[in-house]
């Protein structure tokens, strides 16, 4: 890597750090989302703020080179603004969606 590569790595990095902890609470917000689904009932105010949390993680998961994650965050957000999604579907989603970020 070039110098000039090296800082932009070590920026991404340390940006990374500082997001980690919005990310899981938009993680956590789809993990809501989908227990409740399994439950027969998601309120229309979380599906709204579950979507708002997949758009969110779309759009940043991929400037931190987390393309399969974004991809799936988009899936989430159509499913979402569609309705009330499959309960199946939206928990397998958001289990995948998962596998796709790296723990802290």
């Amino acid at each position: 890597m070039t110098d000039a590569a090296d800082k932009t790595a070590a920026l991404l990095a340390n940006l990374w750090v500082r997001i980690r902890p919005i990310v899981e609470e938009r993680l956590a917000t789809l993990d809501r989302a989908a227990a409740a689904s399994k439950e027969g009932e998601l309120p229309g105010e979380l599906r709204v703020e579950a979507a708002s949390a997949a758009h969110k993680l779309a759009g940043s998961l991929g400037m931190y080179g987390f393309d399969e994650g974004t991809r799936v965050a988009r899936e989430l957000e159509v499913l979402l603004d569609r309705g009330t999604p499959d309960a199946a579907r939206l928990n397998a989603l958001v289990t995948e969606l998962r596998t796709t970020i790296p723990s802290a």
